[in-house]
């Protein structure tokens, strides 16, 4: 050992110290110094294994154990194992838990993804982890809920902390009973702030952003889109240190803006890149970011990368429908429908079990298609039949131009053939309607001019003019304006009492109802008085001169008065320096920032509350590993974020 250097054992006093503590990294530094006078120190190798696995750092704990396998043995069975599980590498670790010479409990709690291995540990077994047990169990079922749409049955698990009542929620959100679902979020949150002497702050607002990402999830089902996209932007504002938790709900963002506020889900999409994501989210909500990124990448007319990224997605899951699909909707923005039906059909052929999604866009597909073939047929264009087929095609793709285009055509064959035609005019009257439905009111002025120029009279048409040159060029609107009728024109002879008493009046006049008595007969020879309300004297002003003229601008605000002058200048309104040194009062001291009380924000309070794929969903909660000591951790894995993504 180095001279003038800590000693092994104050060292190990250290490690030990920290790990009571719950600091890792300090302990860390230790251990590193400790291992520097031994290198072969089994011990020391553990605790830093456990220290790494404390930290999320999954992938350096294994290179740890993979580089001293010959030292540490079968001591860190249960941790390989945990790491690989951590990194999704399943199958690795099913293999470690089997190979390890001796079944304990902790290895069991770990291969118990099966809910009858977790029934028979929690019955058998009685010591300090029965809670994280139960936790972890009901976390398995809302697993089998949300990814494998499995039937859950009742456990029998009183719901009495805040991670068991969340499972709940989640294995509820997996049946679609949304309502329920949220009741129970809403329970977690309250049995959360019942923890919270149990808890740091830090801790407690992590918890919360887990709560409160999956209300606006289940708020996003419902479709309530626009209170779950300000809860998901809450949470974002907090910064949780869980990179799942900010990918997941980064993804949900994503999914609501579609090809929408595309410049917001761009600077959203990369939450879902950082570092440690891949390690933290189960296969299926990874695919799905994916997914979502190839068709941010298409919204934003990034041909090349969303080509890219939907191939790569091809080769990793070659027989799932969606990456065909994404590049089939890339060829159709390029006008290759051709193509895009060619790409359908091959993966049709290879895959048939997906024939149902695939076979509704090649539909949709021969439809557009069916647009180009009805339009190469000349002497049917300008039929009316014909037009009113393209347009409905047309309108159902989206393809707006494409409709016009349509209209356009048909109007300079009557305006060759028809000019003033019934058929003509009624073209350019359904031309200039459907502009102006899709806004397009510039390009609907010359229709509406050339309806009106063939009947002047046209009051409607008149309006409809005005309006669109009002956005356009306000002169000719004022204009046109001129030509429309005087209010005494526009007048008719109407009964307003038999209007207002006709079925459909929305509105009535109610006359006001006879005092009781009136209609009493009065004795003989008695008059009827009627009383005269008397009328008030007005208030004069205190200086009032009757001798005097009034003012004939008092009517006026005194700034439009003829003899007003201003106020004059140069007087202050407040004398600073009289009274004690530095005093100052009145108004000023309003201005004191400090005597301003500030009063603290309040947290975020969600009411009650997609796309072809559904977006990610927070995933069930899993018992974090206990900290009380360098070597001793709870046996479940974390909690892995659950969910699903993707647009239509």
């Amino acid at each position: 050992m180095a001279s003038g250097g800590p000693s092994v054992a104050s060292l190990w006093t250290e490690v030990n110290r920290c790990g009571q503590n719950g600091d890792y990294t300090r302990a860390l530094k230790a251990l590193s110094k400790i291992l520097q006078e031994s290198r072969d120190d089994v011990t020391a190798l553990h605790c830093k294994v456990v220290c790494l696995v404390q930290n999320g750092s999954f992938k350096e704990a294994l290179n740890v154990m993979n580089t001293h396998s010959k030292v540490l043995g079968s001591e860190v069975v249960f941790e390989k194992a945990y790491c690989e599980y951590r990194l999704n590498r399943v199958e690795s670790s099913l293999k470690t838990i089997e190979s390890a010479p001796e079944q304990t409990d902790k290895l069991k709690e770990l291969y118990g993804q099966c809910r009858s291995v977790y029934t028979d540990l929690i019955r058998n077994s009685q010591d300090e982890y029965e809670e994280e047990r139960k936790t972890n169990l009901a976390a398995v079922v809302a697993a089998m809920s949300q990814w494998e749409q499995a039937p859950t049955e009742d456990l029998g698990l009183s719901e009495v902390t805040y991670e068991l009542c969340y499972n709940a929620a989640c294995a509820l959100i997996g049946q679609g009973q949304l309502t329920e679902a949220f009741s129970k979020l809403q329970q977690a949150e309250v049995l959360l702030g019942e923890s919270f002497q149990d808890m740091t702050e830090e801790d407690i607002e992590s918890e919360l952003a887990v709560i409160h990402s999956q209300m606006a999830y289940v708020m996003q089902l419902q479709g309530r889109t626009e209170e779950a996209l300000q809860l998901y932007n809450q949470v974002i504002k907090l910064k949780p240190s869980d990179v799942g938790l900010l990918a997941v709900t980064a993804n949900n963002i994503i999914t609501i803006n579609k090809d929408q506020n595309v410049f917001d889900s761009k600077r959203k999409v990369k939450l879902t890149s950082a570092e440690g994501v891949e390690y933290k989210l189960a296969k299926k909500q990874l695919q799905a970011i994916d997914f979502n990124k190839a068709l941010l990448a298409m919204y934003t007319n990034q041909a090349d990368q969303c080509r890219k990224l939907s191939s790569s997605l091809q080769t990793q899951n070659p027989g799932h429908p969606l990456p065909v699909l994404i590049q089939a909707a890339q060829l159709c923005r390029e006008k290759q429908h051709a193509r895009a039906i060619e790409l359908l059909q091959h993966f049709l052929d290879q895959n048939p079990e997906s024939a149902s999604a695939i076979k509704l866009t090649m539909a949709q597909l021969y439809l557009v298609q069916a647009c180009d073939v009805l339009r190469s047929i000349e002497e049917y264009q300008h039929k009316a039949g014909m037009v009113s087929a393209l347009v409905t095609m047309y309108s159902h793709e989206e393809d707006i131009d494409g409709a016009i285009d349509v209209f356009k055509q048909a109007i300079e064959y009557y305006q060759a053939e028809q000019p003033g035609s019934a058929a003509h005019l009624a073209l350019v009257r359904e031309a200039a309607n459907f502009k102006l439905k899709h806004g397009r009111k510039k390009e609907a002025i010359s229709d509406l001019e050339q309806l009106w120029k063939q009947n002047t009279k046209d009051v409607f048409t008149l309006a409809q003019l005005i309006s669109a040159y009002s956005l356009v060029d306000t002169d000719k609107a004022k204009a046109f304006s001129k030509h429309l009728p005087s209010a005494e024109t526009m007048s008719f002879n109407v009964d307003v009492d038999e209007l207002e008493n006709s079925h459909g009046a929305t509105y009535v006049r109610k006359k006001p109802a006879k005092a009781v008595g009136e209609n009493l007969p009065t004795e003989p020879g008695q008059a009827e008085v009627k009383k005269k309300k008397k009328k008030k004297k007005g208030k004069l002003p205190k200086n009032y001169d009757p001798k005097a003229t009034p003012d004939p601008e008092r009517w006026l605000p005194m700034r439009e008065r003829s003899y007003y002058r201003g106020r004059k200048k140069g007087k202050k309104k407040e004398q600073v320096g009289k009274g004690t040194q530095g005093a100052t009062g009145g108004p000023l001291a309003d201005l004191d920032a400090s005597k301003i009380a500030s009063s603290p924000p309040t947290s975020p309070r969600p009411g009650s509350g997609s796309s072809a794929a559904p977006s990610a969903a927070v995933p069930p909660r899993q018992q974090k590993p206990s900290s009380s000591g360098a070597t001793r951790k709870k046996q479940a894995p974390k909690k892995k974020k659950g969910g699903k993504g993707g647009w239509s």
